[in-house]
């Protein structure tokens, strides 16, 4: 695998569980009309965990992978139950959503700056010893 294959795949597997989690929400929702949606309620969910783990053990920080995660699965989920169920999407839960997608950035942006100042505040310690 080459180096930007390297790079992406802690992303992947953050998708792939973003995607295994609102496949398993919409699942559960389906349930409510039609029990035979159970199996895939169940899959979508322990796919979720496994993948959001090895997520974790790519490297990706805790709080940036659940925060892009949970994030990620309110908005589709609230966007999909809107266009497959007929669920309401007031306005206010459109602004909600644009305000956890906000946080999100904010969590991701700052988990650099933090790991970069540590890095460099650890590398002058190192040299003062």
């Amino acid at each position: 695998m080459n180096e930007v294959g390297v790079a992406m795949r802690p992303w992947w597997l953050l998708a792939g569980a973003i995607v295994s989690e609102v496949t398993g929400t919409m699942a559960l929702r389906a349930t409510v009309d039609n029990g035979a949606w159970i199996p895939l309620v169940l899959v979508g969910y322990a796919s979720t965990f496994i993948l959001l783990g090895l997520t974790l053990r790519a490297g990706v920080p805790l709080g940036v992978a659940y925060g892009i995660w949970g994030a990620s699965g309110v908005a589709l989920t609230a966007v999909l139950a809107y266009l497959l169920f007929g669920e309401t999407l007031s306005v206010a839960a459109i602004i909600g959503i644009g305000l956890i997608i906000l946080g999100v950035v904010l969590v991701e942006t700052g988990s650099h700056t933090s790991s970069e100042s540590m890095s460099m505040s650890d590398g002058a310690q190192g040299g003062a010893a």
